[in-house]
């Protein structure tokens, strides 16, 4: 009796010991990888981020904005270079740090720990789970939320961006329908012989000729109050000229040729299911939803788009755990097989396929029913299939 009691406490000793290792080899080699992936993510997503900065100057040099709007829009935008790295460099990563592994025979740590590699497959899908969930936040809420937020800039500094347009000697044309000419700038908001040229649509427009002039906001709408100048007023059929000594022109009305209306990606998550609810279940084709004070219709163009965007959201973030499946068949192959550098290729190429038919897919998800049905569900059918022919290979080679 005692002699069986000593066993049975010998073994759960062996087990608690055993788990006690596991949680060792498996918190090294999943820090070593999330380290890896940190810093390869944000390494790369800094660098993408700083070209597209380069790029967003002509918010600065054509559209007049101020730095500040500059500076705000450009770092609202990062969570959406780093949403968009994300995938490749998970597979990088993980790929990266099993070759390491099985390279310097730290895999047969696991192996000599008791751990098979069927449930070494699981724990790294279990682990996928978590960026998995990060990639939903930044993709579904974070990213439009910013990016939402960054256009609202934009629009709401149409306000403050014409002082930085005035230059001298220069024809601008930065704002839709407007051409501004200033022979003298004698401070930002003061001007001589100023030149105006406002396209009224219809073969219709308004030509301003103005000795002085500055820039004034009055209860909170800018005006460009001109003094000493005519008018030129040409239609197709007539022009009319008259002098005036003093006149406000109103600048509320023109905008920058920056996009200030927002994008599908821009907007709320839940805002693309309520379109969609709409068309789909309420069968209303046209209905217009308001969306933080602007009107949008919700047709059948529109539904399209948003089709495309939730599969990006809602969708892509899947293919992590088929991009960690397809990793997972490093484990099926020794370094010392035959041709197993040439495996690895192999196995590396598919991932990038897998990575690139995700990013293929975004724009036949939308096309029809049928299509965003298809490609909805594809990558949960295609990780099913890739998983069930991994564990047949593991627990062939187990066997054999």
């Amino acid at each position: 009796m005692i002699f069986e009691y000593i066993l049975i406490v010998e073994k759960v000793y062996r087990l608690l010991n055993m788990n006690f290792n596991e949680k060792i080899v498996f918190k090294k080699f999943l820090s070593d990888n999330t380290y890896f992936f940190l810093l390869s993510a944000i390494s790369l997503s800094l660098i993408v981020w700083i070209i597209q900065a380069v790029n967003f100057l002509d918010f600065i040099s054509e559209d007049g904005h101020s730095f500040d709007i500059y500076f705000y829009f450009t770092v609202l935008n990062f969570p959406k270079i780093f949403k968009n790295v994300l995938p490749i460099i998970f597979f990088i990563s993980l790929f990266y740090t099993i070759s390491k592994y099985e390279e310097n025979n730290e895999l047969k740590i696991f192996w000599i720990n008791g751990i098979n590699k069927i449930k070494f497959s699981n724990v790294l899908i279990k682990y996928t789970f978590l960026f998995f969930l990060f990639q939903l936040f930044l993709s579904s809420l974070l990213s439009p939320t910013l990016q939402s937020q960054a256009r609202l800039q934009l629009k709401e500094s149409n306000m403050d961006f014409f002082p930085s347009l005035m230059q001298e000697k220069k024809f601008i044309d930065t704002v839709d329908n407007l051409t501004i000419f200033i022979e003298n700038k004698k401070s930002p908001e003061e001007f001589k012989n100023i030149f105006l040229k406002d396209d009224l649509g219809s073969n219709r427009s308004q030509i301003i000729f103005a000795k002085s002039g500055f820039l004034k906001e009055i209860d909170g709408i800018r005006k460009l109050i001109l003094f000493d100048g005519k008018f030129l007023n040409t239609d197709e059929q007539k022009t009319t000229v008259f002098n005036f000594l003093r006149t406000e022109f109103d600048l509320s009305n023109y905008m920058t040729q920056s996009i200030t209306h927002p994008k599908v990606q821009e907007l709320s998550t839940y805002f693309l299911f309520k379109c969609n609810y709409s068309f789909y279940f309420d069968k209303i084709k046209e209905r217009f939803f308001k969306y933080k004070n602007v009107n949008i219709l919700c047709n059948q163009e529109f539904v399209r788009e948003i089709n495309q965007e939730l599969f990006e959201r809602l969708i892509k973030p899947i293919y992590l755990f088929l991009i960690t499946i397809i990793v997972c068949f490093l484990l099926t192959k020794y370094k010392e097989t035959h041709k197993y550098k040439t495996y690895k290729s192999i196995i590396f190429t598919l991932g990038f396929i897998i990575i690139i038919f995700s990013e293929m897919s975004v724009n036949y998800a939308g096309k029809n029913l049928t299509n965003t049905a298809t490609f909805y569900i594809m990558p949960l059918v295609l990780g099913l299939i890739a998983y069930v022919i991994l564990r047949n290979k593991l627990i062939y080679k187990k066997t054999t």
